[in-house]
């Protein structure tokens, strides 16, 4: 599988926040269906030692922001039920940039949707190499 045009950023973002990669991808199977989710970390600092994240990144750069959304809310989901089954300890996040997270998730139906679907977001910069914000 190809890996999204800001992996690299947004796994360098991870690391200066203390996270250590256990896998790139997660790989995992449940039942007869194979999933890769582009990262997985664990914090390892005492305060937060033991938490365990999953990350899938998008990078939202295709011709319709509409189409992306629609991939990455379809993705998210079924990582999200495979993930209850395979390792249910694991927290899920959708990354995706600050640009596109102040513009077009920002919409109130987006807005919505994001809420509604219980979907975690990561939001980084992709130039600085850092994460803006955790919601």
């Amino acid at each position: 599988m190809a890996k999204d045009r800001f992996h690299d950023a947004v796994r360098i973002a991870l690391e200066k926040e203390g996270w250590t990669i256990t896998a790139d991808p997660l790989e995992m199977s449940v039942g007869d269906v194979d999933f890769e989710i582009d990262l997985a970390a664990e914090m390892l600092a005492a305060e937060r030692a033991g938490e365990k994240i999953a990350v899938e990144i998008k990078s939202f750069i295709g011709r319709s922001n509409v189409s992306d959304f629609h991939t990455a809310l379809g993705q998210f989901m079924n990582y999200k039920f495979a993930l209850e089954e395979f390792e249910a300890e694991r927290k899920l996040y959708l990354a995706i940039p600050e640009s596109i997270y102040n513009s077009f998730f920002q919409r109130r139906f987006v807005r919505s949707v994001i809420e509604r679907t219980e979907i975690q977001l990561l939001v980084y910069d992709e130039k600085k190499e850092v994460i803006i914000q955790w919601l």
